[in-house]
């Protein structure tokens, strides 16, 4: 019986990925032949939890519909500190 882990849990395995040369060749330039394993763990679980983002989106919208873009607005001038925009947000 196997038991399945979380992104980012469980022991370290090797896998075979195809990538283009060029590919290769950014990703070296950025991490060294050693720091790929890590770099590309990273940007899979970054991508899985943008995938359970959109799929938790896509649920709340179908149940109470979709979002206004005033609000998502409002809401992203609330993050970047931006107070002038969002003095009636509340």
């Amino acid at each position: 019986m196997t038991t399945s882990s979380a992104p980012g849990e469980g022991p370290v395995r090797p896998v075979s990925v195809s990538l283009h040369e060029g590919t290769i060749a950014a990703l070296k330039a950025r991490t060294g032949k050693r720091g790929m394993s890590a770099y590309v763990e990273a940007l899979i679980q970054r991508q899985l939890e943008r995938d359970r983002l959109r799929e938790l989106i896509e649920d709340a919208e179908a149940e109470h519909g979709p979002v206004e873009q005033v609000a998502v607005e409002t809401k992203r001038a609330i993050l970047r500190g931006d107070t002038a925009g969002s003095a009636d947000a509340a």
